[in-house]
């Protein structure tokens, strides 16, 4: 058997890295990198395309299949559990389905390939916790000065996915806001604006608890009708991209952001702190903020093992953790914060963004 030299380097790639200084030059200025994401559709959809999640479960349940196996999409005895049905109240029924570990899964393959008999016991027992709907997000501050009506907020969603503890997803990125205004809270300089943390639940089935709180307190993005409060809102900073050290910020589009970030990265340079790209970021809670028009942003962190190891599977847990980023990162944040709560402006805002066109309609291709 031949294999290609990318093969190769595929195989032998480290599962934990940071960006190297091309890496973060190629986000910040990403027509020096090449194309970035997928190539865009062609129109249309193939003939022979795969079934839908719902299409499938629904095939196994008519041709009365007891239980579903797959295998996740890592190695080295790592899980990984993704969808498996719909999360409304209402939802039709799906087939039971158990994930194993590639080398199981492999095991129980290779013998039926060579015939030989494998015969599973299931036990299986689970519970739907329906019997309260209602769900909650966690909410706390420190009181501003002359300007304590005006609110910098920090966030992290605080929710997690099954198959491990939650640890790099989300757990990091609320330890670090937590401390983060520990911090404030310990100095006792005095913030002219009120610092607000806002731990999200809900985050993994649609950015829920955040939309819940912006549409509450902030605009209705529907009709982007806007509350009192959007007026005094200044800056929401967000953290879900695991344990890694802050390297920069997705500015979101916001080219006026430039001039603030650029002075307050300067104290963090020696922290590897240098990129600040224009680009958009998507997937997690600051987009609801951004989606009314309000000044949010996520933050480059080094990926660590983040995609490769930890994001949605069984490893995701404590002994994942960084400790030296995470400290660092809080200090960041920290700083941040105050920085936001004392300019005598509220952050630089993009214009408005217009209503979304109503559900079934189309634009033009």
């Amino acid at each position: 058997m031949t294999m290609a030299p990318r093969d190769l380097v595929a195989m032998f790639a480290p599962p934990a890295t940071r960006f190297t200084e091309q890496q973060l030059d190629n986000l910040v200025n990403p027509q020096r990198g090449g194309q970035r994401g997928q190539p865009a559709g062609q129109g249309g959809q193939p003939a022979d395309r795969p079934l839908t999640v719902s299409q499938r479960n629904q095939f196994f349940l008519d041709e009365g299949v007891l239980a579903v196996i797959e295998h996740g999409s890592a190695s080295g005895g790592n899980v990984v559990v993704q969808a498996g049905g719909d999360y409304k109240v209402n939802a039709p029924p799906v087939p039971v389905q158990i994930v194993l570990s590639a080398e199981h899964y492999g095991l129980i393959a290779r013998d039926i390939e060579k015939n030989v008999p494998v015969i599973l016991e299931i036990n299986i027992e689970n519970k739907f916790h329906d019997e309260d709907l209602n769900s909650f997000n966690i909410v706390g501050e420190i009181r501003g000065t002359d300007k304590a009506d005006e609110v910098v907020m920090l966030g992290a969603h605080f929710d997690s996915w099954a198959a491990g503890t939650g640890a790099t997803d989300n757990a990091a990125g609320s330890a670090v806001m937590m401390e983060a205004m520990r911090i404030l809270k310990a100095v006792g300089l005095p913030m002219r604006r009120t610092v607000r943390i806002g731990l999200w639940t809900g985050e993994e089935q649609g950015l829920l608890g955040s939309a819940a709180y912006v549409t509450e307190h902030l605009a209705v993005r529907q009709t982007m009708q806007l509350k009192p409060d959007h007026g005094k809102f200044s800056v929401y900073f967000n953290l879900d991209n695991g344990t890694g050290q802050i390297r920069g910020v997705y500015m979101q589009g916001n080219e006026s952001a430039r001039p603030v970030f650029d002075a307050w990265m300067q104290p963090f340079k020696d922290f590897g702190m240098t990129a600040l790209a224009l680009r958009n970021t998507g997937g997690t809670d600051h987009v609801n903020f951004d989606a009314v028009g309000l000044p949010a942003f996520q933050f480059i962190q080094d990926p660590i093992e983040y995609d490769t190891r930890t994001h949605h599977t069984s490893m995701d847990v404590y002994e994942r953790i960084q400790s030296k980023d995470m400290m660092q990162n809080a200090v960041i944040l920290a700083s941040f914060a105050y920085q936001a709560a004392n300019r005598e402006e509220l952050f630089p805002r993009k214009p408005l963004p217009a209503p979304p066109p109503p559900q079934g309609t189309r634009g033009q291709q």
